[in-house]
């Protein structure tokens, strides 16, 4: 599959962005995907994920309530909202895809196809 992201770009802190990811070459609604960030000298890590379905969906603890995760099977789409941005949530966001999406996994080094990610800059 072929991934693209979109919607990355320089904010305000306090202020929202919603991240798309268009998908391509596979067939999306068997696709599991994942959001996963790295920022400047730390670890990828995987912030959000969700079932071929959409019927199952996980938020890192830390992000609950601020990130939302969906998708839509119509439009080959994926997409994260981020509301209340601060300075901790700037990184290189990333939209990843794995075959076999009927249950989530949450670890990033599961999933096969990867975009080219996208830069949130957030100022405080």
């Amino acid at each position: 599959a072929q991934l693209v992201e979109s919607g990355g770009g320089l904010v305000h802190a306090g202020d929202s962005l919603r991240l798309s990811c268009a998908a391509s070459g596979r067939r999306f609604c068997t696709l599991g995907f994942a959001w996963i960030r790295q920022a400047p000298g730390k670890d990828r890590e995987l912030i959000a994920a969700i079932t071929s379905s959409g019927n199952s969906s996980y938020v890192r603890d830390s992000l609950k309530g601020r990130f939302t995760v969906s998708r839509d099977n119509d439009k080959k789409t994926l997409y994260l909202q981020m509301n209340s941005l601060n300075v901790d949530n700037a990184a290189v966001y990333y939209c990843a895809a794995r075959e076999g999406g009927t249950t989530l996994a949450l670890k990033w080094k599961l999933y096969t196809y990867w975009g080219q990610g996208t830069q949130v800059t957030v100022s405080s």
